[in-house]
């Protein structure tokens, strides 16, 4: 199962720095003119990157705490970005009166600036309130972990991140909790790693399971699939559609997209075969990984992938979780 997720580097870490950058801009090219939706606008560098390659760009992002960011880049670039606060779930609809869309761009996860910031709670190396919260709305990190019963605990932890020791973790964390709501992040964290112990130069033993739980709060997984088929009828014929994950579970979503024959049975020569759809995606690229030199400078970058595709004329399909690979919590509603 091997999880990838953006890394967590020392406090000192420096400014967000959008990860594979040149492959982003090559996939959408040629940019000149063109109107591309960031969909995960955040600290706005690939949205500046594409602004300075000659695009239009329509900036939409759920964090209110980016709009200094957007409110710089519209001053620089006079008329150029057009920023709309909303879920990139919504992006057909956020950027329809701006259209027709040439492109969109998708950055998938937390932001190191959403890392570097202890208030928001997203880091178990920074002490804040556990919180995750993206939107700044709805259940909190803090609300998983104080309510919900052990195996429903256990259950999300190994699904959302794929941590294999989630049913010692979610003992340790209702025990924890019987004497005191845990309320801070790095209290959650001192419960996990005594819960399942840290090794010299492993990573942290917290990393799972603060993934699983932003995942949770801000419903990660679902956004992204409302996400790419919302870009799927957004495009027209030609548009593309680039977008870069950190792990292994939100990867095998998109690839799956892009082409659904990955994600079904394999089907036997001694049976009838199944008539596969129209493609909605063509030119679909080989994923693309940051090489030495970017991961010299950005560490963060190291568990990036990118997938990117064109858009072909075949009609948008309606939204469908299966054949994904969505992760499920057992038992859950």
């Amino acid at each position: 199962m091997g999880k990838r997720s953006m890394p967590e580097t020392s406090q000192n870490a420096g400014p967000h720095v959008p990860v594979l950058l040149d492959e982003v801009l090559a996939a959408l090219s040629p940019l000149d003119g063109k109107r591309i939706v960031d969909g995960t606008f955040g600290a706005g560098g690939y949205s500046r990157a594409l602004l300075q390659a000659g695009a239009i760009v329509i900036a939409i992002d759920r964090d209110p705490s980016v709009k200094p960011f957007a409110d710089a880049l519209m001053a620089e670039f006079e008329g150029r970005l057009i920023f709309v606060p909303g879920t990139f779930s919504e992006l057909d609809t956020l950027a329809a009166e701006h259209g027709p869309i040439d492109g969109v761009v998708l950055d998938i996860g937390v932001s190191s600036m959403q890392l570097d910031q202890p208030e928001r709670g997203f880091s178990f190396m920074r002490e804040g309130p556990l919180d995750m919260r993206m939107s700044g709305a709805g259940e909190s990190a803090a609300d998983l972990v104080n309510t919900l019963e052990a195996e429903a605990l256990a259950n999300l932890l190994y699904a959302f991140g794929e941590e294999r020791k989630s049913r010692r973790i979610a003992q340790f964390i209702v025990a924890a909790r019987n004497i005191a709501p845990i309320q801070t992040t790095l209290e959650l964290a001192r419960v996990i790693e005594k819960a399942i112990g840290r090794k010299p130069g492993d990573a942290h033993p917290a990393t799972r399971s603060f993934q699983a739980l932003r995942i949770a709060v801000n419903a990660e997984f679902e956004q992204l699939v409302e996400a790419l088929f919302a870009a799927e009828r957004l495009l027209a014929e030609g548009g593309r559609l680039a977008v870069v994950t950190f792990h292994s579970l939100e990867d095998r979503i998109v690839k799956r997209f892009f082409d659904p024959d990955k994600g079904g049975p394999a089907q036997s020569r001694h049976l009838p075969q199944v008539v596969t759809e129209d493609r909605r995606w063509i030119e679909v690229a080989k994923a693309a990984k940051p090489g030495e030199a970017e991961l010299g400078g950005n560490p963060r970058a190291r568990s990036a992938i990118l997938r990117a595709a064109t858009r072909s004329a075949a009609p948008a399909r309606p939204v469908k979780f299966d054949g994904l690979g969505v992760p499920q919590v057992r038992g859950a509603a």
